[in-house]
């Protein structure tokens, strides 16, 4: 008869660090007659475009160097931000456009985690799921891909009337400010879909993509421009990437906690609770930018109007210590903005939660929550 499964004791390289030797341990079973360890299957949901699979990807394997007596499991699905492609993301009305049907897939326990843009997530998660970690951040800017035939061209250069794409509220606010010569459409799709329209069709002249999202596809060399701060600021943690696991699930904290990167973090630990506390969406303009320089997190934060006629935005700082990983030990203190993070201390976060939230206050003092209501009943009404 087969003796019941143990812990198995061998011992495990399992890369760098204590934590990941002691994590592969505690997941490693052997057979008491055969001696054989048998590892746990770690099942890994993402969606199913190529941006996100090579997102997913990158995460994996950077598990897979830190875990290598692990398995990973990649398990795709269409969430309902794939398959509404005729509709504006801000019109559609559902918060959790791409991350519903994955965190489902998590409820059900059919999947471990699930990777994300973490500008996807909505600042107040479902009961019973967390972000375990936010990865260290791409370019976080905004990039314009120009028509073959205005190739060398910048916005401001492009003709009158000139027809730029874009699904984001924010950017067409900000840019139509900016650059009252061009016109600003929607164009829905994956990234694939969406250079595929600019080329093909005569109807853009340029649309506007995460340039994150551009590099990590390999195609740098459709950037055509950079559009910094001063141009058009960018999204709540656009350019990270969030994993999302279950809320009590140690095992799988403890495993995704080792991608924490503490500078992006605390970066957006800040714009995640400046758009919770203006409680803001895709439906309204809101934009940021974040810094860290000098033990100073610098947050410049705005709103606008549809047009972009109306802004208000403003800057505000804070001293604060970039932690390093397991400097004071555990934390079990609960998540701040849907994130969880115990291996990074506890005070430069709060500090970065803090920011965001007096800078939220400052301008809904200054009369901001009048600027996001008529933008959000503007756009509900079109």
């Amino acid at each position: 008869m087969t003796e019941p499964a143990q812990a198995c004791t061998h011992d495990l390289t399992c890369g760098p660090g204590q934590a990941a030797l002691l994590f592969t341990a505690s997941l490693c079973f052997c057979n008491m007659e055969e001696d054989t360890p048998k590892m746990r299957v770690i099942r890994v949901g993402t969606r199913k475009s190529q941006l996100a699979r090579i997102q997913t990807d990158s995460v994996v394997a950077t598990l897979k160097a830190l875990y290598p007596g692990l398995q990973f499991e990649i398990i795709a699905m269409s969430t309902t931000g794939d398959k509404i492609l005729d509709t504006a993301l801000s019109k559609i009305g559902e918060k959790s456009l791409f991350t519903k049907e994955l965190e489902h897939a998590l409820e059900r326990n059919e999947v471990d985690l699930v990777v994300h843009s973490l500008k996807d997530l909505p600042t107040v998660l479902p009961p019973g799921f967390t972000i375990g970690a936010v990865c260290k951040r791409e370019s976080p800017y905004d990039a314009v891909v120009f028509h073959p035939k205005f190739v060398g061209k910048t916005l401001e250069t492009l003709p009158e009337k000139s027809v730029v794409g874009t699904s984001s509220l924010r950017r067409a606010a900000q840019l139509q400010r900016k650059f009252p010569h061009l016109e600003f459409k929607s164009i829905r799709g994956n990234l694939n879909t969406r250079l595929q329209k600019l080329d093909e069709l005569q109807e853009f002249s340029a649309i506007i993509l995460a340039a994150a999202g551009l590099q990590r596809m390999g195609w740098q060399n459709r950037v055509g421009q950079i559009l910094h701060p001063e141009e058009c600021m960018y999204a709540v943690g656009q350019g990270a990437l969030g994993v999302e696991v279950r809320a009590k699930d140690q095992d799988i904290l403890d495993l995704v906690g080792v991608l924490h990167d503490p500078e992006t973090l605390l970066r957006c630990i800040a714009e995640r609770s400046f758009l919770r506390q203006l409680e803001g969406g895709c439906s309204v303009p809101v934009a940021v930018h974040t810094a860290i320089k000098d033990g100073q997190l610098y947050l410049t934060g705005g709103v606008w109007s549809l047009n972009g006629a109306e802004t208000m935005q403003d800057t505000m700082q804070t001293t604060i210590h970039v932690p390093v990983q397991h400097e004071d030990g555990p934390e079990d203190d609960p998540q701040l903005v849907g994130i969880t993070a115990r291996n990074i201390p506890r005070q430069p976060q709060l500090a970065a939660e803090n920011l965001g939230i007096s800078l939220a206050t400052l301008l809904l003092n200054k009369g901001a929550r009048n600027i996001l209501d008529v933008a959000r009943q503007l756009n509900e009404a079109h």
